[in-house]
């Protein structure tokens, strides 16, 4: 099984490197690494020809954000599935791609996941909250609960079947994606139950009060267009994360 890992990046000189790092680092063989600029004004695109590994192949141009460069991967990923790797992100160790690439190849199995670790953007070894996902279902998923984006691989059919990121959304094209896709009884996923990313806190979409509630409106948005629930299912996701905190120990 060949995996696709696209990486969409603006602007990141500083992490970028060990986001590459994190995937050629791999020990499963057949990776190729996407990495769609989006035309960065800053280092990012030297610190990428720097770090840049065999089976890596980089686009630099402008886009609409990044669900936009997501979705310019996706059309020209070779892969038989096809997972992420934000730029201020990276692997937890460098059997993550082995283990996914076992997961995937389940009978009937379209997507994998599992779990995740926000940490300090000051101190990546410092571990702010544990994000813990568990196994999926239509009950949960209507309550609020979602996979850690960044752990979701999915095979290439359910981008044919479901579409792709929707860019009308500016923030919560993720969660409208994992609505549509997971809603579908044919989606048979399987959870992975370790971490297998660590991601930097500090989100476009947490940034200011202004974007927390631009990423409320447009999660209710997904919610309601995707017929799973609605401003209960919203409570519930933003509650469920408060856990995230308790646990860290």
């Amino acid at each position: 099984m060949k995996l696709s890992i696209i990486t969409a990046v603006y602007n990141r000189e500083a992490t970028i490197a060990q986001a590459i790092a994190s995937v050629a680092g791999q020990t499963y063989p057949d990776v190729e690494h996407l990495v769609i600029d989006g035309a960065s004004t800053d280092g990012t695109l030297a610190a990428i020809r720097q770090a840049r590994h065999a089976g890596m192949r980089v686009v630099s141009e402008p886009d609409s954000g990044i669900y936009d460069a997501l979705n310019k991967g996706i059309a020209i990923a070779a892969g038989d599935a096809v997972g992420l790797m934000h730029s201020d992100d990276f692997f937890a160790h460098d059997r993550v791609l082995e283990k996914v690439a076992a997961a995937l190849q389940g009978p009937g199995v379209l997507a994998a996941y599992g779990d995740l670790d926000y940490v300090s953007a000051a101190d990546a070894t410092h571990v702010v909250r544990r994000w813990r996902s568990g196994t999926c279902s239509l009950r949960k998923l209507r309550r609020g609960w979602m996979p850690p984006h960044p752990t979701l691989f999915l095979r290439r059919e359910v981008f044919e079947r479901h579409g792709v990121y929707d860019t009308s959304y500016r923030i919560a094209a993720d969660y409208d994606a994992i609505l549509r896709y997971f809603s579908h009884e044919d989606l048979r996923a399987a959870y992975i139950p370790e971490v297998l990313v660590k991601m930097r806190l500090g989100g476009e979409s947490n940034k200011s009060l202004r974007k927390l509630l631009r990423k409320s409106r447009e999660d209710y948005r997904a919610l309601r267009s995707n017929g799973v629930g609605g401003l209960a299912a919203l409570a519930w996701k933003n509650l469920g994360k408060v856990g995230q905190f308790v646990t860290v120990g």
